[in-house]
């Protein structure tokens, strides 16, 4: 039962990672923009109800969850998110190493994907391996950033996060025959 949740779920994130891909390839300034504010109005919407339970709760539980602080710093953040998303985008190079990170470690859990595949002696491992590869390439492009348009790094990302999620739902598809 495991293996089919976590089957599934990969899945579902390769799937998810085509479709952000291709939002990131028709409009990466707008979606990532539209990104900033959707999270913005989680973190207002979480602050607000940290906030009401604070009051809510009685005085002495209510001083031990510093729920006010976090509160207000959620609001503040929020609005921050929801106002200024384009600072987001002037301070790209910085999210991108951060992308870029995640990238790298995202290709290393898949070297170990492969091995486990080559270990259990799974016909399609190497599939994997190419997978494993292309995250790892990719992550150094990234990391590298030879790119000076933050449009053409944005498309970059989108290409590579739909290439990545295809190789894996190749390597799904072909590791359950």
């Amino acid at each position: 039962m495991s293996k089919i949740n976590r089957n599934t779920g990969n899945l579902l994130t390769c799937i998810l990672e085509i479709l952000i891909g291709i939002l990131l390839l028709v409009d990466p300034v707008g979606f990532t923009s539209g990104i900033i504010i959707i999270f913005g109005i989680v973190l207002v919407v979480g602050g607000i109800i940290s906030t009401f339970g604070y009051f809510r709760a009685d005085a002495e539980t209510a001083s031990q969850g510093n729920g006010l602080v976090k509160g207000i710093l959620f609001v503040m953040l929020g609005l921050f998110c929801i106002t200024k998303s384009e600072w987001f985008l002037v301070t790209f190079p910085v999210l991108t190493v951060f992308y870029g990170i995640l990238t790298l470690v995202s290709g290393v859990s898949k070297v170990q994907w492969a091995v486990d595949m080559l270990r259990t002696r799974q016909k399609y491992w190497f599939v994997e391996v190419i997978g494993a590869v292309l995250t790892i390439v990719c992550a150094v492009l990234i990391l590298t950033n030879p790119f000076a348009s933050t449009d053409v790094l944005w498309t970059f990302i989108g290409i590579t996060m739909i290439a990545e999620a295809v190789v894996d739902v190749a390597a799904f598809v072909l590791g359950r025959k």
